[in-house]
């Protein structure tokens, strides 16, 4: 694709275009050298490369959402594994800004390691019998002295096999009060906790994704999120800011997929001429770059609103509507590259097909990763004040 038909899609600011670059650039060497390696060791480079540090919230432009985000997209745009992308996006947005947001400077700084890259967090919230419902949670803590006792397991939770600490959702009280749930944040080495099934994956299988089991397990009173019984509110916040951004981890694939589509029809003679000179061939590629503009301006607009001290939880209908808009956006690219591809996209041998085997199911697992759009729709209706059930 030209260097005129990039920049025609770039359509940040200059300084916001400028990280997305440097971490392109910073990042493709390492990428090379990291082939074959584990997660673990993925992760820490793209830690040592800063992608995990969270500017300051006074930083010059681009604001510190802004430029996570850039850098995300940066990444990927140099060709990390989606999966990599996505378990970067959700610690980021999903679990390290919303933390910082809710602790003190000093309970901040006590868990600001995971910057390095030294800490992994996970987030766990699902359970088998209730999925992501709150109000059917069974996780259970109990007040023992200063500290509480836990019981229970959380279940899909994505890095758990390797994570370091948790957040972890767990009912303090009887019934369906907004005010039964509280959050904790621990460390998964303490007695009484253990790993469960690792699952594998056919979307994103290069992060890990597994069960927590808490039998017994001893919390000090430090380990509470908040007032006893807010876990609702630390739930609502960390969903909003990982809704509003994790899908940043499809733009760089999604850019890639794009030029390297639209260089093989440009060059790919078909019925005696060029493959682009086609007008249906034309209108695919067409859409494709409505799509990945669209989901560039969404994303980086929840960044700007966030960066603009914006709270979350009001975000909470926008964040949605933008999880929704660019997992189908995400879908649509790969359709119309498959189509205009045909059998080849399966072939081993094509040059799309090592894009195509990774974006057939990136894009279908955003559909479902963060809430099913299904469940996000009847959200967004209801905050329009649709009267509908559960």
């Amino acid at each position: 694709m030209s260097a005129a038909a990039t920049a025609a899609l770039c359509t940040g600011a200059p300084e916001t275009e400028g990280f997305v670059d440097s971490y392109r650039e910073l990042a493709a060497p390492v990428l090379k050298q990291l082939a074959g390696q584990d997660f673990r060791a993925q992760w820490q480079a793209m830690a040592d490369l800063g992608v995990l540090r969270l500017a300051a919230p006074d930083a010059t432009a681009p604001g510190p959402v802004t430029r996570s985000l850039a850098m995300i997209e940066g990444i990927g745009l140099a060709g990390a594994d989606p999966g990599l992308c996505y378990a970067l996006a959700s610690q980021i947005f999903g679990m390290q800004f919303p933390l910082r947001d809710a602790l003190g400077a000093d309970a901040w700084r006590a868990v600001a390691e995971v910057q390095e890259g030294r800490v992994l967090l996970c987030h766990a919230l699902t359970e088998r019998g209730g999925g992501s419902d709150p109000f059917s949670m069974e996780t259970r803590a109990r007040r023992d002295g200063d500290g509480f006792v836990l019981d229970g397991a959380k279940t899909f939770i994505t890095a758990a096999p390797v994570a370091d600490r948790a957040i972890v959702f767990a009912r303090t009280a009887e019934g369906r009060s907004p005010f039964a749930l509280s959050a904790f944040l621990f460390p998964l080495d303490l007695p009484g906790i253990r790993r469960g099934e690792t699952f594998t994956k056919t979307a994103l299988p290069t992060v890990p994704m597994g069960e927590l089991l808490f039998e017994d397990a001893r919390l000090p009173a430090s380990a509470l999120l908040g007032q006893e019984g807010s876990g609702l509110a630390v739930m609502a916040s960390t969903t909003a800011w990982e809704r509003s951004l994790v899908l940043g981890y499809a733009l760089g694939p999604m850019r890639r997929l794009l030029a390297r589509t639209t260089d093989w029809a440009a060059e790919r003679d078909h019925f005696g001429r060029r493959m682009g000179a086609s007008h249906q061939v034309a209108g695919r590629i067409s859409d494709m770059a409505l799509a990945l503009h669209r989901s560039r301006v969404q994303l980086y607009a929840m960044a700007a609103r966030l960066d603009a001290g914006t709270p979350a939880r009001q975000l909470a209908a926008a964040a949605a509507l933008t999880k929704i808009s660019v997992s189908e956006d995400y879908v649509r690219m790969t359709e119309h590259a498959t189509a205009l591809s045909g059998v080849r996209a399966f072939l081993p041998g094509f040059d799309l097909a090592a894009d195509l085997a990774a974006d057939l199911a990136a894009p279908m697992a955003a559909l479902t990763y963060a809430g099913p759009n299904d469940l996000l729709r009847v959200g967004v209706a209801r905050q329009l004040g649709l009267p509908v059930e559960n």
